[in-house]
């Protein structure tokens, strides 16, 4: 299991790829929207707003988010780590409930380029 740290830094790390996409990746991370990322097996959330191709302000706190973002992710700390790191399909692991995603239908079309 992944630690608070290690999901914190895969998040940085998924900003930092986002900021470096092209095309059809880098008009869907213009997105301006709130975005939670909840770790269940760690009992914690990630929450900050993904802003000009990059997630920013991200804090964490424990428990579910106090309040519903546009963009929810849900996963286990090492599904997290494993996506952003390559060892994980999203669309294989959507598809098997590992890993939930919610948003908006127009914002769920933009994402898929991302993920």
């Amino acid at each position: 299991m992944a630690n608070a740290e290690e999901c914190r830094e895969a998040l940085e790390q998924f900003s930092r790829n986002m900021a470096k996409s092209t095309g059809d990746a880098r008009k869907a991370a213009a997105l301006d929207r709130s975005l939670s990322c909840r770790i269940t097996d760690l009992d914690l959330t990630f929450t900050g707003q993904l802003r000009d191709g990059r997630i920013q302000d991200v804090v964490s706190t424990p428990g579910p988010p106090a309040e519903k973002a546009a963009i929810r992710l849900t996963l286990s700390s090492d599904d997290l780590v494993a996506l952003v790191n390559g060892g994980l399909n999203f669309a294989s692991a959507w598809a098997s409930g590992r890993v939930r995603l919610e948003a908006g239908f127009r914002d769920l079309l933009r994402l898929r380029t991302l993920l």
